[in-house]
């Protein structure tokens, strides 16, 4: 039994289910503990211990549920206590609820007498109001009257205090009106406080107009009476003030708020600002159409230059003292008047300007505005760096305004060079030697106008940024090679003229004119090189399309020059060639001389050509010489009968031989001849045919091909026919040895049998026996 129950006599109640679960959960693991403790005979000596401290243990247990069960039931009783009051006071406030509701219904039947007392101390207090109203609601029209006055004679001020004055009334009116009504004012009476102070917004636009006018005219103020514009600036300030406040009293909303006023807030700082920006516009539209186009336009940007930087001038050093510090003015203007400009800048991009109009936007845009005469001078670098301007010009408005420069340069550079083309084919009519330079060359005007032509248009373009510079000498490439091309087709139609008409008089100096034309285009070429190099390494990659390449253009003219110079040295010595290897020839040595003063003369002229065409011209000589010699020699003019006719035919050869070095001793004194030179061909034959051993002609003809490895074996077999005396056996010999040790054509090699082709051998007559056949 349970010791509690016992002390409060409690009736034991019905035993739970779960209290029965519990039980048993706790002899189970009684039990088990049990056995465990005690699984052996020898442990039950120790039972009393264990007795003995579960006693003790459960004795706790037993006192702390005492302890627990008690503090709950005083508790319990507390709050039955607790309950028991609150009842008793509800009861008592119920009955005061039912005495305030009967006492009320009584009230709001004496409440309902009274409502015809409420009405008429509202109509009381309206009519209040009107009557104190009266006075100056009756002295609005005059006040109007007064206020357009002073407005009218400029009074600006004292207009404005008339006008605050009608405001504050006008304002203090619906607010009372809206007062009386209860806040809920009706369209009606609106409309009718309207109408009756309609002539407060006229003159809230009356002065508004005379402030921006003021506002407007502030520059030629300034340098006059600057006192209207004082005025004009602290009214702005007194309608900002004013606006700022009504917003922090009445902008909050709620119940009891006063509206704001009808056209507040003005915002009078931000028109002012507004008004001075178009004011610049303005002074830009007055001057922006008069003389811009054509050379007028560097007078144009040059008189905005010096219009903005005296108004600048006024506004920093007169305006700027007439406001507030933070307008911050100079800025302002800075912003409207760079505003304005890249308007206007952008619209003179958009015409079709020539390129001396589009220098003078460029080299204004990216030079003088800011430099330090203008928008860098060191009062305004501040205010540039603190408003951050964007660029008057935009980058690709940059780069397309460079475009058209440069296409309108190119058009321009295209007409010169082909006029100076034309004056060059002129001048290669004329009955007269070429002009000289200083040294002695030969040269014409092309060469010179060209190269001016070009480095100007570059230094020019460098004025603009090296970005221009490049895009100029690219295109002045371009023109370059172009005209180089044409001056080569000009050269092959000189040479057809010449040719079709050997007799005409106007083509004696046909030979000068061409050397001039090699000079020239040797001092064309130092100046494309100047060019090039003056280019940016940046530029390199920016071809758009085939990079130029006028110095491939210009070798190819003076290849071709070169040839037909080389034409016209064949067509000297033509009537003197079939002269050569010949029995007259070997017997009396002409027409050698004739040949050698031809060449003279010649050689003579090529020393008016700069170097290094001089030399080219002479080694080309050199070997033309040499080839036409060997050529007739090909002929088989002259076929040795004997060993003496041999020894004759080699020694003139040689004599020949020595008449040409002696022509051409300057071009070896230079240093410039061949790695193969050509004359030293003619000894070599000359040993070959004066060789008097035919069984020896195997070695000859070896050391033959060795040094002119392109020799054929047509050239050797008539070269072996010209002796005389070789055997079919020695030729078979010979020709087979030519044939298997046929050397391959060494790097850099010129040939020089190549251009020497060999006469077809006349079929000898035979009987039509089967061997011949």
């Amino acid at each position: 039994s349970c010791p509690l129950r016992e002390m409060y006599m409690v009736p034991q109640p019905e035993v739970w289910p779960e209290v029965e679960r519990a039980e048993c959960l706790a002899r189970g693991a009684a039990l088990k503990w049990a056995s465990g403790v005690f699984c052996r005979p020898e442990h039950l000596e120790r039972l009393s211990q264990y007795r003995k401290r579960e006693s003790q243990r459960t004795a706790s247990v037993h006192t702390r549920l005492k302890s627990m069960v008690q503090s709950y039931l005083e508790g319990v009783g507390w709050g039955l206590e607790q309950l028991r009051e609150a009842r008793t006071e509800l009861r008592e406030v119920s009955r005061d609820l039912k005495k305030a509701g009967l006492e009320s219904d009584q009230n709001t039947e004496g409440g309902r007498s009274l409502e015809r007392l409420r009405e008429v101390s509202a109509n009381h207090s309206q009519l209040l109001t009107a009557v104190s109203n009266l006075p100056r609601l009756y002295s609005v029209r005059s006040m109007v009257m007064e206020t357009e006055r002073l407005v009218e004679s400029r009074r600006l001020l004292e207009a404005h205090a008339k006008l605050m004055d009608l405001e504050y009334l006008q304002d203090d009116i619906l607010w009372q009106l809206n007062k009386a009504a209860g806040g809920a004012l009706s369209t009606e009476d609106q409309e009718v406080v309207a109408k009756y102070f309609s002539g407060v917004r006229h003159l809230v636009d009356a002065l508004g107009k005379e402030l921006w006018a003021v506002v407007s005219s502030a520059l030629a103020l300034a340098r006059q009476n600057p006192t209207p514009f004082v005025s004009a600036v602290r009214i702005v300030e007194r309608e900002e003030a004013l606006d700022q406040t009504l917003l922090e009293e009445r902008g909050g909303g709620g119940g009891n708020s006063r509206p704001l006023p009808p056209g507040r807030p003005r915002c009078w700082r931000a028109c002012f600002f507004k008004v001075l920006e178009e004011a610049v516009a303005a002074r830009f539209r007055s001057v922006s159409y008069l003389h811009t186009r054509g050379p007028g336009l560097a007078g144009h940007l040059s008189a905005l230059q010096h219009g903005i930087m005296a108004d600048l001038a006024t506004v920093r050093h007169l305006l700027e003292h007439c406001v507030p510090q933070q307008y911050k003015l100079t800025g302002a203007y800075l912003r409207a008047s760079h505003r304005c400009l890249h308007a206007h800048l952008t619209q003179v991009s958009s015409w079709d300007l020539e390129s001396g109009e589009i220098f003078a936007v460029l080299n204004w845009v990216l030079h003088i505005y800011n430099s330090p005469d203008m928008m860098g001078h060191p009062e305004l670098v501040t205010e540039m760096e603190r408003e951050e301007l964007r660029p008057l010009i935009s980058t690709e408005g940059l780069e397309q305004l460079q475009s058209k420069y440069v296409q309108s340069v190119r058009k321009s550079v295209s007409e010169w060079m082909h006029k100076a083309l034309q004056v060059e084919l002129q001048d290669w009519q004329r009955d007269q030697e070429p002009d000289t330079d200083h040294e002695g060359f030969y040269q014409t005007s092309l060469p010179t106008i060209i190269t001016q032509m070009l480095e100007e248009n570059a230094r020019v373009a460098l004025m603009i940024g090296e970005s221009l510079r490049d895009q100029t000498i690219q295109m002045g490439l371009y023109e370059m090679e172009n005209l180089l091309n044409r001056f080569r087709e000009a050269l092959v139609e000189f040479g057809k003229e010449h040719r079709r008409d050997l007799s005409n008089s106007k083509n004696k100096f046909y030979l000068h004119y061409l050397l001039a034309s090699i000079s020239n285009c040797i001092i064309l070429k130092k100046s494309t090189e100047s060019l090039q190099q003056q280019q940016s390494s940046q530029s390199a990659g920016q071809f758009t399309r085939t990079p130029p390449n006028p110095l491939a253009a210009l070798d190819r003219a003076v290849r071709r020059a070169c040839r037909l110079v080389m034409d016209q040295l064949l067509l000297d010595l033509k009537p003197f060639l079939p002269g050569l290897l010949t029995r007259p020839w070997l017997a009396q040595g002409d027409p050698t001389p004739k040949l050698c003063r031809v060449l003279e003369r010649h050689l003579e002229l090529y020393l008016r050509v700069r170097p290094p065409c001089r030399q080219r011209l002479q080694e080309e000589a050199q070997w033309l010489m040499v080839v036409e010699y060997v050529r007739a020699l090909m002929q088989k003019r002259l076929v040795c009968r004997s060993g003496e006719e041999r020894r004759q035919l080699a020694q003139q050869m040689l004599q020949d031989d020595q008449l040409f070095r002696e022509i051409f001793h300057s071009l070896e004194g230079e240093g410039s001849a061949p790695e193969v030179n050509p004359l030293a061909l003619l000894p070599v034959l000359a040993e070959f045919i004066r060789l008097k051993d035919p069984n020896m002609l195997t070695l000859e003809v070896s050391g033959l091909a060795a040094k002119y490895p392109d020799i054929s074996e047509e050239h050797v077999s008539v070269l072996l026919e010209i002796r005389g005396d070789v055997s079919r056996d020695i030729k078979g010999a010979v020709l087979d040895l030519l044939e298997q040790s046929a050397p391959p054509l060494p790097v850099g090699y010129r040939p020089i049998f190549t251009d020497i082709l060999v006469p077809p051998s006349t079929m000898a007559f035979c009987l039509p026996t089967a061997k011949c056949a």
